[in-house]
């Protein structure tokens, strides 16, 4: 294990996977209201994990062979998005003062982690910084590239552990509805700019 290229991983994965985007959304919320917050930090860490060792291995390989693998993840994931953003659209507006921690209708494991793995799988901006990106780097580093994958892998698990349990912080401020209206809002329109851009990249 080369420790330097470790870290330079480590700062590499948290500085892409720092952005607001789909994914980290979806934790956030998760986190404030205190739901199956271990099992979301957990799927989305190895998921990265995954990703990031395909990039660092083979997936340049596989995009060259499969050029229509760009846009079918693009049309798939903009299209999951957009109903995703309608989705917590709707409960802005149509919710009433139960939207507090404590009186918010929970959802299913199986409901919150199947939203979880297509908020990550269907976003093609995963793939592009996790699996390009990340792999583009890695070469930087011949013979070290597992290192590299390893610190950048790390640094997934540390950003999303931090994020679900460190809103248990900013809790106090969403036990108003008001505050839930916003967020919710707010992911709506984070949605629906990210499908946006990915619909507008075709």
């Amino acid at each position: 294990m080369n420790f330097s290229v470790f870290g330079t991983g480590l700062m590499m994965g948290l500085s892409l996977i720092v952005a607001i985007g789909a994914q980290n959304a979806f934790v956030l919320r998760q986190g404030l209201r205190n739901e199956h917050v271990f099992a979301v930090c957990l799927a989305c860490g190895l998921s990265d994990a995954v990703l990031i060792t395909l990039g660092v291995t083979s997936f340049r390989h596989v995009a060259a062979l499969l050029p229509w693998l760009d846009p079918v993840m693009r049309y798939g994931g903009a299209a999951f998005l957009i109903w995703y953003g309608a989705k917590s659209l709707y409960s802005a507006f149509h919710s009433s003062g139960a939207l507090t921690v404590q009186e918010t209708a929970s959802s299913t494991f199986r409901a919150t982690l199947v939203t979880c793995l297509a908020l990550t799988w269907l976003n093609p901006h995963v793939y592009l910084d996790t699996v390009v990106l990340l792999g583009t780097i890695s070469t930087r580093f011949p013979g070290h590239e597992v290192s590299f994958a390893a610190g950048a892998a790390t640094g997934s698990f540390l950003f999303f552990f931090s994020l679900g349990y460190g809103a248990t912080w900013l809790r106090p401020i969403f036990s108003k509805s008001a505050s839930w209206r916003i967020l919710e809002t707010l992911i709506a329109l984070t949605m629906w700019m990210i499908s946006f851009n990915l619909l507008r990249a075709l």
